[in-house]
């Protein structure tokens, strides 16, 4: 039996609609994240994402270099929206996730981006559809699916976001993400806002967490291991054990689920601002990477990911490349 998106019975019952617009209404004193900075985004762009009302998408594409429950063997159809809600020094994606005039950081229509996706989804064959950096953007994220539908769209959608996202807005949410992908990022509310510009990360991530699991419970795959539904929680690994991993990773297995499927991922390397913080100004080294893995096998936390000490080689984006910014790799 095929399976099908939880979104489409919604567009079917009128509910899908109604979220939208119920979504779209908090743009009017924006409290889309936890921000809460109240902009009206129909009339200037946020105070903290510098986004508007029409959504930024830097490329659409599918991308081989997500989990192997994501990626499988046609790849995620992955969907990069441009400016962010936070301010991370070390960001691999920050040519279009902090610079405000970079050329692929251009408003788009949602007509044409539920057209990209659809077309991905259809001469590609890939298995969902992959929203990168969606918190900003989620009532956009949601007319797009929308007018997706209408074209044809109907595999599982993955909300792949920082983790700093609003539970009030998660909420609504509920029946249209089927795969939750958050990076559970800082154990310290310290080094969030020294490093990343997020007050009080710790408690929020959690909560959101907390959310996102609610909805979809712990990761479901088909027979050939591709995922359908559930949470999948990522952490990066930082050097100096910045990311505190393992208190994180005691968080997940105690307040989530001993089951709950993790990403362990070492492909830190220090791009954007990172060398102007000492702390942050090198990749991690082989015994920090031995030592987050024996944590995760200690947790026996056994339906986690771990990348190859050498990812930080293979996961280096250029969005010049807007087509496909992982094409060198792929």
């Amino acid at each position: 039996m095929r399976f099908e998106p939880s979104y489409l019975k919604l567009y079917r019952s009128g509910e899908l609609e109604r979220r939208m617009l119920a979504l779209e209404a908090m743009l009017k004193e924006c409290r889309l994240c936890p921000w809460h900075c109240a902009t009206n985004r129909y009339k200037k762009p946020g105070a903290v994402c510098h986004a508007g009302y029409l959504p930024i998408v830097s490329s659409v594409c599918d991308h081989h270099g997500e989990e192997p429950v994501l990626s499988g063997s046609k790849g995620s159809g992955t969907v990069f929206f441009g400016k962010c809600n936070l301010r991370c020094v070390f960001c691999q994606n920050y040519q279009i996730s902090q610079n405000r005039v970079y050329p692929a950081n251009e408003e788009k229509d949602f007509q044409s981006i539920a057209r990209q996706i659809v077309d991905v989804q259809n001469h590609f064959g890939v298995h969902n559809i992959n929203f990168v950096s969606p918190s900003h953007f989620v009532p956009q994220m949601v007319r797009i699916i929308y007018q997706a539908v209408r074209l044809g769209l109907h595999v599982p959608v993955v909300y792949n976001s920082n983790a700093y996202d609003a539970v009030e807005t998660l909420r609504l949410l509920e029946g249209i993400v089927d795969i939750y992908l958050p990076d559970l990022k800082y154990a310290d509310d310290a080094y969030a806002l020294k490093y990343s510009y997020a007050k009080n990360y710790r408690s929020v991530a959690r909560n959101a967490i907390k959310e996102m699991y609610r909805q979809v419970g712990l990761l479901q795959t088909d027979r050939n291991g591709i995922a359908r539904k559930g949470l999948l929680a990522r952490h990066l690994i930082l050097p100096n054990d910045l990311a505190g991993t393992k208190e994180n990773l005691e968080w997940l297995a105690s307040e989530i689920s001993p089951q709950v499927s993790v990403s362990l991922m070492s492909q830190y390397y220090p791009a954007h601002r990172a060398a102007e913080f000492p702390l942050l100004s090198r990749k991690i080294n082989f015994t920090e990477y031995l030592n987050a893995v024996d944590i995760l096998e200690k947790l026996t936390l056994e339906n986690g990911f771990a990348q190859q000490p050498e990812a930080p080689d293979y996961y280096r984006p250029d969005f010049l490349q807007a087509a496909h910014p992982f094409k060198k790799y792929e």
